[in-house]
């Protein structure tokens, strides 16, 4: 029998002691776990709720029906101090919509972060190869998003996080089992996009859009007979001759019946037979050729370099990052001053040449280019844009229902005076791809912003004088190892003592 003043029995009690405290302590961590898990609750204390989502976002994510995917190929470590940054935010935001749908498995936000090119196998088999976007995915569908889309920029400078808008936006998109249609013109020799060739094909454009979940088709009018009821937009590429009187009564009774949305490209000095259909939109189009003697409007290869561009949903990107369009030959596209004011047609100039440039009428003639006052073509300045061309432009028709105190969009249209803005070897400006993407985006209004506040970014700035920098300097040269040194001193002797 144990004695309980023995030493056995003193190590028996020492032995069951450590036992229970460690089936306590085991205890008490899968306690806090499972509470934790199942009893969790979150609060953001930052001043504008960077690490929460808005009420709107968890009402679509707590209905969302289909399980989407998240595949950001940005990398933390890379040489960009942008793209690293924007990996850290999006990498906050994303763990927050994983959060939200862990408990819906059959609707659930699935977030990856992947390095295409450490990654290539998992790439692949994403069917993703490019880096620094953001992609999501749901069944057939998807859409990428581009570092543009994620922040607000002004003067070269980011001011806002839009991440959340621009992500729940795609959310709702790829989780829409109907994609948006966009039928091209055929029939008249218009770009195709499935023509590859650099001045004249359209499959970088194609590629482009499907990866933004729309649906391509063609459309010639004179054998379907009319425009077809799942058209969301047509476009009509850079047509080398005609459409004739029926072709473009069906495009009218499209847009203004229909309410639907037209995207025209116009080649200079070649007929489109779409002059009435345009003047009812309050467009004119001019048939001239735009030369400018300004040397900051024109590359070395005679391209036209447009730097005025208008506030507009379509032109807002390309203002805020201040980059100019770079465009092959071009016509002038203008607001028609005569129009009647009070329609409901609202037509805006988008794109506007500098003051010295001039539409040449003469243009077939072969000579030097040279303004001629009286014969061709210059801006007015009582007309906007004053004292400029316009080469783009954008109508629009509003009006109010049944005495609503609101407008809605009846019909949409955009006139861009010019062939080849997104033919293949362009499509790589930057400008120009974002100009023509806004512009699809807004027909189809896809860039409705979503009642979701944006996240300002925070700049903290230290200003000292030389004087205060070399007292900091000396501070941390000696101050720091003197009171490490004290401290030392202090332990020993409190030791020795």
């Amino acid at each position: 029998m144990l004695s309980p003043d023995s030493f056995r029995t003193a190590r028996w009690i020492r032995t069951i002691n450590l036992v229970l405290q460690a089936i306590l302590f085991l205890t008490l961590f899968s306690g806090l776990n499972y509470l934790a898990r199942n009893h969790s609750w979150r609060k953001d204390l930052t001043a504008h709720q960077r690490y929460s989502l808005s009420p709107e976002t968890k009402s679509y994510l707590l209905n969302l029906k289909r399980p989407v995917a998240i595949v950001v190929t940005l990398t933390e470590n890379d040489d960009s101090a942008d793209i690293a940054q924007a990996y850290r935010d999006l990498k906050g935001l994303l763990r927050e919509y994983s959060f939200v749908t862990e408990n819906n498995p059959n609707s659930k936000i699935d977030v990856k972060f992947i390095d295409v090119y450490q990654e290539r196998r998992s790439a692949d088999q994403l069917g993703i190869d490019q880096p620094n976007i953001v992609m999501l995915i749901c069944g057939e569908q998807r859409q990428s998003l581009n570092l543009g889309e994620l922040y607000g920029v002004k003067d070269r400078e980011k001011t806002d996080f839009r991440g959340e808008q621009a992500i729940t936006a795609a959310i709702l998109s790829v989780s829409n089992p109907s994609k948006k249609k966009i039928y091209f013109l055929t029939g008249h020799g218009e770009l195709r996009p499935d023509d590859v060739d650099p001045a004249r094909g359209l499959s970088a454009l194609s590629n482009e859009l499907q990866m933004r979940n729309f649906d391509v088709e063609y459309l010639q009018i004179s054998t379907a007979r009319t425009v077809p009821e799942d058209a969301d937009l047509v476009i009509a590429a850079a047509p080398q001759g005609r459409y004739d009187a029926f072709e473009q009564e069906q495009l009218r009774e499209y847009l203004n019946k229909r309410e639907g949305r037209l995207i025209v490209m116009l080649a200079p000095g070649i007929p489109h037979g779409l002059d009435d259909l345009l003047y009812d939109w309050g467009v004119l189009v001019d048939d001239v050729v735009i030369y400018d003697t300004d040397p900051n409007s024109f590359a070395d290869n005679g391209d036209l370099i447009v730097w005025n561009l208008f506030p507009h949903p379509i032109t807002q990107t390309l203002i805020d990052f201040k980059i100019p369009l770079r465009l092959g030959l071009s016509r002038s596209v203008r607001p028609d001053p005569g129009r009647v004011v009070g329609s409901g047609l609202q037509v805006v100039s988008l794109a506007a040449t500098s003051t010295s440039a001039w539409g040449e009428v003469n243009y077939r003639q072969r000579q030097v280019p040279e303004f001629n006052l009286g014969v061709d073509l210059k801006g007015l300045p009582n007309m906007p844009p004053a004292n400029r061309l316009s080469v783009v432009v954008a109508s629009e028709k509003v009006q109010t229902k049944n005495n609503l105190p609101f407008t809605v969009k009846n019909g949409q249209l955009v006139v861009i005076g010019t062939d080849d803005i997104v033919a293949n070897y362009r499509l790589a400006i930057a400008a120009n791809q974002n100009l023509f993407l806004n512009a699809v985006n807004w027909a189809i209004d896809r860039d409705t912003k979503l009642n979701i506040p944006t996240r300002p970014i925070e700049r903290f700035q230290l200003s000292l004088s030389q004087a205060e920098l070399t007292k900091l300097r000396y501070s941390l040269i000696f101050a720091l190892p003197l009171a490490a040194a004290l401290l030392g001193i202090f332990v020993y002797w409190s030791r020795r003592n």
